[in-house]
């Protein structure tokens, strides 16, 4: 069973999602302030909910903290809209932020995709915690140093392991299946975002940013991600 920590100082949502992942299978422990939230994370922890305004240290301020703890998915839950904001939180280790107010299946759903991403980098580490050949099978999407698996929801980048939300998931897939042609955004919203309330240009940039990031992090002397500016993205011609 997975351990979901949830750090949230308003004590009715505190307790309307402890009640909600129990129903759905998961345990929970909620701490109401970002220093008990740090006092509760340990080795049983799988994932954590985090509220951003928290008395004392802000969740921002708690997120590196937390994660040198324990490397475990970081779920951010706010009701900023600010891109800014969304980016610097990526940049500072959250993995994952969901708006509030929110749907529960909605957070359900991103919970469970960053639970089985970061089972998946874990079985694909090494006994010296290096990545292996993740990717190997016949029907795998490649670009440059890019390997994508969509059946096991892989994708892997200069040899390494890259752990992507859903919708980074889907737009690095649809780059990989329009290497010759630009993806405007209304293709994008279509495929990626299903013309969902949430999709907006600032969405699909805070995505593309974190996206761009990650590729940037695998491989850092190569962009992949070309801006076509008013018309959408596509994958940079020149590749290694």
């Amino acid at each position: 069973m997975k351990t979901i920590l949830i750090i949230e100082d308003d004590n009715d949502i505190n307790k309307m999602l402890t009640k909600l992942l129990m129903m759905k299978g998961y345990a929970a422990k909620s701490a109401y302030s970002g220093t008990e939230g740090l006092l509760l994370h340990g080795d049983d922890i799988d994932l954590i909910l985090l509220d951003l305004m928290l008395p004392g240290k802000n969740g921002d301020e708690i997120i590196s903290d937390l994660k040198a703890k324990k490397e475990v998915p970081i779920i951010v839950m706010s009701a900023i809209t600010d891109v800014g904001s969304k980016v610097n939180l990526f940049e500072l280790g959250a993995d994952d932020y969901i708006t509030k107010p929110f749907e529960n299946e909605e957070l359900l759903a991103r919970i469970s995709v960053r639970l089985k991403r970061a089972e998946a980098v874990a079985g694909n580490k090494g006994d010296d915690g290096s990545s292996g050949d993740a990717l190997a099978g016949e029907h795998i999407l490649e670009y440059g140093n890019i390997k994508l698996d969509s059946d096991n929801f892989m994708a892997e980048c200069n040899g390494t392991v890259m752990d992507l939300s859903k919708h980074e998931f889907l737009l690095l897939e649809l780059f990989l299946k329009n290497q010759k042609r630009i993806c405007t955004k209304s293709m994008i919203y279509d495929q990626v975002w299903d013309y969902e309330n949430s999709a907006d240009d600032n969405t699909l940039n805070v995505h593309i940013s974190k996206l761009r990031k990650k590729l940037k992090d695998a491989e850092p002397d190569f962009d992949y991600i070309e801006t076509v500016w008013g018309i959408g993205y596509r994958l940079r011609k020149n590749t290694k």
